[in-house]
């Protein structure tokens, strides 16, 4: 039996990993610039259809279009803010981000997990972590 085939597996399924972690990573980064603006569209778009997110110290998990139909609240709310990411692990399609929300008057930092399938968000759940963003 010919090693070659095995490591060419190997290559090509360590290939597609790495791709696919790279397209979540773009995908994340997609969804903080739209959430910043509040681009309903783009926003729905990186959405799937059954989606569920589950807002933890609120106790509301809401279905996509309760989400986008949020977003005109959302729009007051972070005029003026910054949004800052950074992925902290990411593996079996859950990507696991710390986000630290700088609103106008107060900041707040968050850990948010984010399924990903095929290049859409299937589950999100968010959670605070620090009512400051010292800790980012």
């Amino acid at each position: 039996m010919s090693v070659r085939p095995v490591v060419f597996a190997a290559v090509a399924l360590l290939t597609a990993m790495v791709a696919a972690r790279a397209d979540d990573r773009a995908l994340i980064s997609r969804w903080y610039s739209a959430l910043l603006v509040a681009d309903r569209t783009e926003l729905a778009d990186l959405l799937d259809d059954d989606v569920r997110i589950k807002l933890d110290d609120l106790g509301v998990v809401q279905s996509k279009q309760e989400f986008i139909a949020s977003l005109v609240e959302w729009k007051g709310a972070v005029a003026g803010a910054a949004i800052r990411h950074r992925i902290e692990k990411s593996e079996g399609g859950v990507t696991t981000v710390i986000a630290c929300y700088d609103f106008p008057d107060n900041d707040m930092l968050m850990q948010e997990t984010f399924a990903v399938n095929n290049n859409r968000i299937t589950a999100s759940s968010q959670a605070a972590i620090a009512e400051n963003c010292e800790g980012y």
